[in-house]
């Protein structure tokens, strides 16, 4: 992959969305599409995104019972995407339907542990160990399973990596200034992620919410 950077589009009007791909689609390598635009514009939204030529990722996370995400990731196989997201916590047998149910040239990756949560959150949840242990775990599953990775933040990807050395991993929660994390509690740099093994960076804000995206679009691909 030439520009691992996939700009997560996650604006709700359709124009808007439009407008900000054909600026920086000389400088991303994708567009990710998440459940914001995706449940404002379904397949029509998709369609209209992909006619830009840039792989499509739809980050849809889906988690449910193994016929019911493998009945939606049949439904999504008109949107020929380049990648979807299913949860790794939804087991073996929905990862293992999941990625049987997806298209030939799509790649099925399992969401580990969301950017947003921190070991804290885990103690609440009941899970034991670090943040790190609870990633590895759920990936050493996704590979059982069958899929082709892993999502992961970059806090984790080296050691994840380490352990799945053919794996396809995708990081988002990627910040060029880790004191602009906004939501997000683990975070790490592009030039970072990229270094430690990371397949595909997903990256929003600071592009999106950038007074010039191209621009700021154009510089994180500089560093990488």
């Amino acid at each position: 992959m030439s520009n691992p950077v996939y700009l997560a589009l996650d604006v709700v009007r359709i124009n808007d969305a439009v407008a900000l791909a054909k600026q920086v689609k000389d400088h991303i390598g994708g567009v990710k599409l998440g459940l914001e635009f995706f449940n404002a514009h379904g397949a029509h939204g998709v369609h209209m995104i992909a006619q830009l030529g840039l792989p499509i990722f739809l980050d849809l996370k889906l988690h449910d019972i193994p016929n019911t995400v493998a009945g939606a990731m049949q439904a999504i196989h008109v949107l020929e995407p380049a990648i979807v997201t299913i949860h790794a916590c939804g087991g073996r047998a929905m990862m293992e339907d999941a990625k049987a149910a997806a298209g030939e040239n799509t790649k099925v990756v399992g969401v580990t542990m969301l950017t947003s949560l921190d070991a804290r959150d885990l103690a609440a949840l009941g899970v034991d160990g670090t943040p790190e242990d609870h990633v590895r775990r759920l990936a050493g599953l996704a590979q059982e399973a069958g899929l082709d990775g892993v999502v992961c933040s970059g806090h984790e990807v080296k050691a994840v990596r380490s352990d799945w050395k053919d794996g396809f991993f995708v990081v988002p929660g990627l910040r060029l200034d880790a004191a602009n994390a906004g939501d997000q509690k683990r975070v790490v740099t592009p030039r970072q992620a990229r270094d430690d093994g990371a397949s595909v960076l997903v990256i929003g804000r600071p592009i999106s919410r950038a007074e010039d995206p191209a621009a700021a679009a154009r510089a994180i691909e500089a560093t990488l």
